[in-house]
């Protein structure tokens, strides 16, 4: 089937289309005036799958600024960046966006980069460096260059005049970014209402003056919890003069969600950063082993607790049979409590008698949750017990009740933890991520061999002295 049979082909595969059209007989010209009609992503995804000649040729086709375009959408850029002589690496970068400019060069070894950057003009070095300055946790770090600015004493005319004329190598222009005499931040004007006004109207009368904003060295997850609400195409970056150094547009933030999101699941699984697949031996383990160690001095001092029982263990062995059951259940109530207090306390503005109805509502489902399933323990492990192990009918249901008690005290107590620990780590300026995960898993364990043991001891041993 030949290329164009296959664009019409009710299955269309776009990336195999592109790599069709590449290995064809036709024209440069006619090639490069194909690739127009495909996105950026998809050309990316096509690169892929051709050969280094192959690249070399399309790099050449596409041109310099297009091919800054597909390289914003290349998963590891510094492969394709290696293949280029330094000048083309150099002039295809200059045309990306300052933020997409410096996630490429992250990827390359430093005196690659400083060779590149060195072979930029001016403007884009100057940008490209100012992004670089902020730490990696600072909202001034993803932020980009790209965007429209106009004087507030503009006329209409004049106003778009100016918009056609930064349009040309901004492509950000469905807000328009407004800013004093003093070159402060004063605010918008959606493109849609510039469009539409007369030529008699003031520039004034479409400016919106009370629209959200960020400054360049907050955190991101900061940044993130005052601009998620507002649904703008971008946000303003601003210096502490309220100068506007750049923006961070809806792509930006939703990368931003996505890189916090990876962090955080790092941080559930204890882990002190999110891995790759490139990472090395050494450096996986050395994010891994923090918290490892430390999650094994706290196992050994929930085995030490355990040996304290030996007495329990030695008089009625079966209880051993239980004990995994009271451990994994109280971890589990402890993560779900977990995770839906991490997902409250990302509400800044949570008031302390708000956060302590929480706490006593978790209370409530872990009391609710364990009276169910401390219920259907007693009635299961009763008839188990009595049918399968053949112990006498009293002795079952009493060891069943036993565990069905200590199953129910030891989901309060783990809904408890899992809701106060975080708190706490908030409370202290700590990420609650950091502080959950393993060490909440860790903590309920030691609960839970506290409360099922002891019980046995006190009611089992020294109450009702029963014996197998």
């Amino acid at each position: 089937m030949d290329y164009e049979n296959e664009t019409r082909n009710e299955t269309r595969n776009v990336v195999e289309e592109i790599v069709a059209l590449i290995r064809s007989e036709k024209s440069e010209g006619e090639i490069r005036a194909k690739l127009e009609d495909y996105h950026e992503s998809d050309l990316a995804d096509a690169l892929e799958q051709i050969t280094k000649e192959e690249r070399k040729k399309v790099y050449h086709i596409l041109g310099a600024e297009k091919a800054s375009e597909v390289f914003a959408y290349l998963e590891e850029p510094e492969e394709f960046i290696s293949e280029l002589d330094i000048q083309s690496a150099a002039k295809i970068i200059e045309n990306m966006d300052a933020d997409d400019a410096v996630d490429v060069l992250e990827e390359v070894d430093e005196e690659t980069q400083e060779k590149i950057i060195s072979l930029m003009d001016d403007e884009s070095s100057q940008d490209i460096k100012l992004i670089q300055s902020y730490e990696d946790d600072e909202i001034g770090s993803k932020m980009t260059t790209n965007f429209v600015v106009v004087k507030d004493d503009l006329t209409i005319k004049q106003a778009m005049k100016e918009l056609i004329r930064q349009a040309d190598e901004n492509d950000n222009i469905s807000t328009i970014y407004v800013t004093d005499k003093e070159d402060k931040f004063y605010g918008v004007i959606d493109l849609k209402d510039l469009i539409r006004a007369r030529d008699y109207a003031k520039l004034e009368s479409l400016i919106v003056t009370s629209y959200p904003y960020v400054h360049d060295h907050e955190k991101i997850d900061t940044s993130i919890e005052k601009i998620k609400d507002y649904a703008e195409d971008s946000i303003p970056v601003l210096n502490d003069n309220d100068e506007i150094l750049g923006v961070i547009t809806s792509q930006d933030i939703i990368e931003v969600v996505d890189d916090e999101m990876g962090d955080d699941y790092a941080k559930l699984a204890g882990l002190t950063a999110e891995e790759d697949l490139k990472e090395t031996l050494p450096e996986s383990m050395k994010k891994r082993l923090p918290w490892l160690v430390t999650l094994l001095v706290l196992g050994l001092f929930v085995s030490t607790v355990v040996g304290l029982f030996e007495t329990v263990v030695s008089e009625l062995a079966i209880v051993v049979c239980f004990q995994s059951l009271i451990l994994d259940m109280a971890g589990n109530v402890g993560t779900q409590s977990l995770a839906v207090t991490i997902r409250v306390l990302m509400d800044e503005h949570l008031k302390t008698s708000e956060k302590f109805k929480f706490a006593l509502k978790e209370m409530r489902v872990g009391f609710c949750n364990g009276m169910l399933l401390g219920a259907m323990a007693f009635a299961g492990i009763g008839f188990y017990v009595a049918t399968f192990k053949h112990y006498p009918i009293g002795f079952s249901f009493a060891v069943a009740a036993c565990v069905g008690g200590s199953l129910w005290l030891a989901m309060i107590v783990s809904s408890l933890v899992g809701t106060l620990v975080p708190m706490f780590f908030h409370k202290i300026k700590v990420d609650p991520a950091v502080a959950s995960g393993p060490l909440i898993t860790t903590v309920n364990d030691l609960v839970a061999v506290v409360t099922y043991y002891g019980c046995a001891w006190i009611f089992l041993i020294n109450l009702f002295h029963t014996v197998a």
